[in-house]
């Protein structure tokens, strides 16, 4: 495999799969700071606006499980050419779009393709590179995977100072446009011996379903409204997710190969996975209420104080990808979860007097423990597995990303939340209640993180029992 793509130039078409997972993450945040302006624009309330994140999520975690099935069924330059086609429709038709029913549309037909990306990147980069330098390229990949959504607000929020909303999607159009070309040009055509494989339409309905279900119960549980409505959709998505567990054991050819959560190296490194990704991501969204509403900065200020901990993160895990490949993740990952144990205990001692700057350097603190536990966490995930299972592995590793985002925003954010409205209830200044809930929160993503720390070294003991 290595020796076809290194005469039809490894770099670029490594390259060029990056930067097809870069823009699918990019265009993930590219609106966050446009909402505002998108209220405005179409006249509707916040809890409207919010679908053009909510409904865009929700596609991709239908879209992330069925990559596995797709990618053993088409080749990659036909998976990953016909992935960024309908991201580049979606992208034109939003930048068009007359209405928010058109651009909400238009923004989960994007999704059906940038939901495939982020697999096909992670599947065929493995696929392509030789074993002793996989863990560098798990740490280029999860560089993406951390890079992307953080920029996305930045470059909005200075197009969004001089220009409309509109200029987000044409100007991220001609780079889908090229990225396409370049997948014509240089991505690899691979086809599995399962290609021909039938599809399973009650499997596709049953993971869609549950997963759906679930992740927008996430998504309104700390909403006003009636709960058993809520705990019923709950229901619905584990049972359609129990259902769909037995319907895969019982196929000859399973749409996802999901007999890999009975390897315990694999499993423990999945949980492992959601805990950095629901605290990675709540991170993003926690900060902000404290510098916008704390420390009252405008939004791209907010950014721009977020934004180091996430390039620092993004270059010392291209390191952590080498030392992984040399010594393996034995000292990476309990080290960088302790690291990440600290700057949270750190941060959850945060005031009204602390200023952003000392936030911004805790934060970095805590982003170089995700550089040292991220990527190797996840090459860790895929070392006891063979080569024709990682196809499977990667599509429920990202889908526990998604799930790892779709949990950790309602939890954290709801204590924060909760905290707040309880204290401004019996007199406590808004500014104070908001840290307190914030520090409320930040200690029990601390703790999640201490259980983290040991499951990792549970984990790392089976390894060395396992290694030869």
């Amino acid at each position: 495999m290595f020796s076809l793509v290194k005469k039809r130039n490894f770099k670029l078409t490594l390259a060029v799969l990056l930067l097809g997972g870069f823009l699918s993450f990019f265009n993930e945040t590219i609106l966050n700071v446009a909402l505002p302006k998108l209220m405005t624009s179409f006249q509707v309330n916040a809890a409207t606006v919010q679908w053009l994140s909510t409904g865009y999520i929700l596609v991709v975690v239908v879209m992330v499980p069925l990559s596995a099935f797709l990618i053993r069924r088409f080749s990659t330059t036909q998976l990953f050419c016909g992935a960024l086609t309908l991201f580049a429709l979606g992208t034109f038709f939003a930048a068009l779009s007359p209405n928010f029913v058109c651009l909400l549309s238009s923004r989960m037909l994007q999704a059906t393709g940038t939901g495939l990306l982020v697999p096909i990147m992670m599947n065929t980069a493995l696929k392509i590179t030789p074993n002793e330098k996989k863990g560098f390229i798990m740490g280029v990949c999860t560089c993406v995977i951390l890079f992307g959504p953080s920029l996305g607000p930045i470059i909005s929020g200075e197009l969004l100072q001089f220009a409309s909303w509109r200029i987000l999607f044409w100007l991220l159009l001609p780079i889908i446009l090229i990225t396409i070309l370049g997948g014509i040009l240089w991505t690899t055509s691979i086809k599995n011996i399962e290609a021909k494989a039938p599809i399973d339409v009650l499997s596709i309905i049953l993971s869609s379903l549950g997963l759906v279900t679930i992740v927008y119960f996430l998504s309104i549980i700390n909403s006003s409204g009636v709960q058993w409505e809520k705990y019923l959709l709950l229901a619905i998505g584990i049972i359609s997710l129990l259902w769909f567990y037995q319907r895969q054991l019982k196929l000859d050819v399973p749409m996802l190969n999901v007999k890999l959560l009975s390897n315990k190296v694999f499993l423990l490194g999945a949980i492992i996975l959601i805990m950095l990704q629901m605290i990675q991501f709540s991170m993003n969204i926690l900060l902000p209420m404290i510098f916008e509403n704390g420390l009252h900065l405008s939004p791209l200020a907010t950014a721009l104080r977020i934004f180091p901990a996430t390039i620092i993160c993004s270059l010392l895990t291209l390191v952590a990808g080498k030392v992984y490949d040399k010594f393996s993740g034995t000292l990476l990952i309990p080290s960088g979860l302790i690291i990440m144990v600290i700057g949270l205990a750190v941060m959850s001692r945060v005031t009204s007097l602390t200023s952003a700057l000392i936030i911004t350097l805790i934060d970095i603190l805590i982003y170089f423990g995700i550089s040292l536990s991220f990527a190797p966490n996840q090459s860790n995930m895929l070392v006891t597995l063979t080569a024709e299972e990682q196809t499977d592995a990667i599509a429920i590793s990202n889908t526990f990303i998604q799930l790892g985002s779709a949990l950790g925003t309602p939890l954290f954010v709801g204590i924060l939340s909760g905290q707040e409205q309880k204290l401004i209830a019996t007199g406590v200044s808004k500014i104070t209640s908001l840290y307190s809930g914030f520090q409320l929160s930040v200690e029990l993503a601390t703790i999640i993180l201490i259980i983290g720390v040991f499951i990792a070294l549970y984990n790392e003991n089976l390894l060395k029992k396992i290694s030869p």
